[in-house]
């Protein structure tokens, strides 16, 4: 990968889009994650205004230090980055203490937190007229679909979507991201525990990234490994899972001869 041509690429890309859409730059939800991370440089790198959120809910502290950490880094290199912390603890203990205790299933409840997060970002995106950057790569994505839908999917544009985890990694190295940031598990923030997405998923994105090859260009089945197979299993279950999150929202069409 030729990486600072990528690297002008999706910038040139941000700056185009957010001058045709006539809006002034960019907010994006800070993690402590790789992804937010790469996102939040990008498009302090097109010069145009950048608000950075972190929204901690029950965060663990590892992943609200490195958020921090990484702000803290943007703001010192980019002058029109600036950064605004909303804490949606107690918002989000509120909505808690109104739903039914019968839906609260840990899913439900994660996804819970993601939407309220979605929600804060666009009440700052309509205030400055700013454009919600998505952080989603292309596993997350158009691979397992290892997103929330009109949570952390909720976007006005995806500048690394197609870009795999370990071309993050590659991008996000180059551009100084912090050490911190670069040397963790990749994780979605939702859960108190810190707990890694490799634990949500059971495997590895160099894993995920491996299947997805594969399916694209399949070879010879039996050759495989176990471990290739239980992989290529995990994924082609959360790829048919998900597809609900990566297709269009369907549309019941009327015949023209009953309107």
């Amino acid at each position: 990968m030729k990486k600072q041509e990528v690297v002008q690429h999706i910038v040139n890309w941000l700056t185009n889009y957010c001058e045709q859409s006539k809006t002034n730059g960019f907010v994006i939800g800070i993690s402590g994650g790789i992804d937010s991370a790469l996102t939040s440089t990008l498009c302090a790198k097109t010069g145009k205004k950048v608000i950075c959120l972190n929204m901690p809910i029950h965060q663990h502290k590892a992943e609200y230090d490195r958020g921090h950490e990484h702000i803290d880094w943007l703001k010192k290199n980019f002058s029109n980055v600036e950064s605004v912390e909303v804490e949606l603890t107690n918002t989000f203990e509120a909505i808690s203490q109104t739903l039914p205790e019968s839906i609260q299933d840990w899913l439900t409840m994660a996804n819970t937190r993601s939407r309220l997060r979605m929600t804060t970002l666009y009440a700052f995106a309509c205030h400055h007229k700013l454009l919600v950057a998505g952080t989603g790569n292309k596993v997350e994505d158009f691979g397992i679909g290892f997103f929330t839908k009109y949570g952390d999917g909720g976007v006005d544009l995806s500048p690394i979507a197609d870009l795999m985890k370990s071309d993050v990694f590659a991008l996000a190295k180059e551009l100084g991201v912090v050490n911190s940031i670069q040397s963790a598990k990749p994780t979605d923030g939702l859960f108190a525990d810190g707990r890694s997405d490799e634990d949500q998923i059971g495997a590895t994105y160099d894993e995920l990234e491996w299947a997805m090859n594969f399916i694209e260009n399949p070879s010879n089945f039996a050759h495989l490994s176990d471990r290739q197979k239980t992989v290529l299993d995990i994924y082609t279950r959360m790829n048919k899972a998900n597809q609900h999150k990566m297709n269009p929202i369907p549309v019941c069409l009327i015949p023209k001869e009953l309107k």
